[in-house]
């Protein structure tokens, strides 16, 4: 028998003693506390106190540099939604904080962690409006309308708090990004301190048993149920859960784009929105879980929803009413609403029949639509044959990336990354990078236009500096092609401002020393792929394409 003995109460934790630091040795010496162990940012003036205080704990805190406020933004996002962990991006105030803001739009949109640590002018300038350095008005007002929360420290001894609270932000209820920051006064200043260490973690909320209870009643009722998902299934890890439950109720779920990877999409039950089209009108209850449940964005859905029994989980209140109300909405972490909503149904289930055969007919029936439409499905399902079942796509607001947003297999969550319903232009390449250093042993591609590449292609710099492994894709038509392809069909051929003149991207790659590559059709883009991941290096591959057909029209969607 193991014996145990209590702990003498002298060995029980002391409170912490306050300790001289400065501003900047508290931050750090702060998120090192809650886990930070990689930063992406930018060295400027007003963070000369963060950045020598990340000199002393460079053993503890990787600090990557980037080219871009926007490029370190992007790649916290990256790191966020393919690690599942917090990202933190550290960036000069005023057009610092502005150039991130865009990369902070889009971890709103998508609901990632992200973290994002901001300077400051002088504190006691502020909001004074002397025009020093760097200096906007209200600069904590602009940055709420792309984060969840915002403040600053104004003496050293504030920061554990900032940033313990930042944290508690962070961790409880619907993660979005979180900014706070420091006047650069306050970062050199030296004061007590009292380290309070990691907050605890929150627990999840946990769903009201009594609207658990009705909604197992309807769902282990209905002839033919349904299960709509979005990006909170992967964000509280509830895969498992909501394959649980769809096999007790034989319920195809509809995924998202944000949502996809939630069931491995070769499992009969996993279906994207072009299956919803057929699966939508004949169900007769849906389950939404951790979706905005936006039907609107996608024509021709949004009458299927209306007279069915509608259930919706959400870990936000705000949007269990926000597109539509309900018959029954639960307020809960979607992984306890999931799990408790199976153990209701095991009560109230019907006797089912596997719905198997006819599902996988649909499937077949989708991908023969998806498979048509030619180029994308070609150059698409070339990637998912090179790139493992555990690597990381990162889509793009290109032909490719529209076209796998509805046909890309996706099979492990955190592994298919989109900028959501933000749509930022230009946000994939640097989000890779991230999504690289959070997953340095798997492979990672970047699906990229000549147009939204060239936001950010400066951050080769980044890739080769830091030998970020990742492969960049860049499908060059030499214009803005989805612009040119409405310009040409809805304004009768009136094209202005949407063709482009582009470097020779071989070259370009090889005056950083990455590898660069061509790939003229499919089949080449497959091989080219293969070896790239073969050599694990930072690589560029140019594929020259021509016009291609508008996906939405193909599949009736728009």
């Amino acid at each position: 028998m193991v014996q145990t003995r209590e702990r003498p109460a002298a060995a029980e934790a002391q409170p912490a003693k306050p300790q001289a630091l400065t501003g900047g040795e508290a931050l750090v010496a702060s998120l090192i506390g809650e886990g930070i162990d990689t930063i992406f940012g930018l060295p400027g003036v007003q963070l000369d106190g963060a950045f020598d205080a990340l000199y002393t704990e460079r053993d503890r805190v990787r600090v990557l540099q980037t080219r871009h406020e926007q490029g370190a933004a992007y790649m916290a996002d990256g790191y966020a939604r393919a690690s599942g962990k917090v990202g933190t991006c550290l960036v000069v105030p005023g057009p610092g904080l502005l150039n991130a803001a865009a990369a902070l739009s889009t971890a709103y949109a998508c609901n990632s962690p992200v973290l994002c640590v901001t300077g400051q002018i002088q504190s006691d300038l502020i909001e004074v409006g002397r025009g020093l350095l760097h200096e906007i008005p209200n600069q904590l007002g602009m940055v709420r309308s792309v984060t969840k929360h915002a403040a600053r420290a104004m003496t050293p001894g504030d920061i554990p708090g900032l940033v313990g609270e930042a944290f508690r932000q962070l961790r409880t209820g619907r993660p979005r990004p979180v900014e706070i920051e420091v006047p650069p006064d306050i970062l050199l200043a030296t004061g007590e301190v009292t380290l309070s260490g990691p907050g605890p973690r929150p627990e999840p909320a946990a769903p009201d048993p009594e609207q658990i209870e009705i909604a197992a009643k309807l769902l282990g009722a209905a002839k033919r149920p349904l299960i709509w998902s979005g990006g909170g299934i992967l964000r509280a890890g509830a895969g498992p859960e909501l394959l649980r439950l769809a096999e007790l109720l034989q319920a195809p779920v509809v995924m998202s784009q944000n949502g996809k990877g939630a069931i491995a999409d070769d499992h009969y039950l996993a279906h994207n929105t072009v299956g919803a089209v057929d699966l939508l009108p004949a169900a007769d209850v849906v389950l939404v879980a951790g979706s905005r449940f936006a039907l609107d964005s996608l024509s021709g859905l949004s009458k299927f929803a209306v007279g069915k029994t509608i259930i919706h989980i959400d870990i936000d209140p705000e949007e269990l009413v926000r597109n539509r109300v309900p018959n029954v909405g639960i307020e809960a972490d979607a992984r306890l609403g999931l799990a408790a909503l199976a153990d209701g149904i095991e009560r109230h289930n019907i006797s089912r029949p596997s719905r198997r055969s006819e599902l996988m007919e649909l499937k077949r029936s989708v991908a023969a639509r998806l498979g048509a439409i030619v180029p994308q499905a070609e150059y698409g399902l070339a990637i998912r044959r090179a790139l493992p079942r555990d690597g990381v796509f990162v889509s793009e607001m290109t032909q490719i990336g529209y076209w796998s947003n509805f046909g890309f297999p996706v099979y492990e969550p955190l592994t298919y990354i989109t900028p959501g319903y933000q749509g930022t232009l230009g946000y994939g390449f640097p989000t890779a990078l991230g999504a690289k250093v959070a997953k340095p042993g798997v492979p990672v591609v970047s699906v990229n236009g000549d147009g939204g590449f060239g936001f950010c292609l400066n951050e080769l710099a980044t890739m080769a500096q830091h030998q970020i492994a990742a492969v960049v894709l860049v499908f060059n038509d030499n214009a803005y092609g989805n612009v040119l392809r409405i310009q040409q069909e809805q304004f009768d051929g009136r094209a202005i401002a949407s063709t482009l003149v582009n470097p020779d991207y071989r070259k370009l790659a090889d005056s950083f020393g990455i590898a660069g590559r061509m790939a003229e059709t499919p089949a080449a883009l497959e091989r080219q792929l293969t070896e790239s991941f073969k050599a694990d290096e930072p690589a560029l591959i140019h594929i020259p394409v021509g016009p291609m057909p508008n996906p939405w029209r193909q599949l009736g969607l728009r």
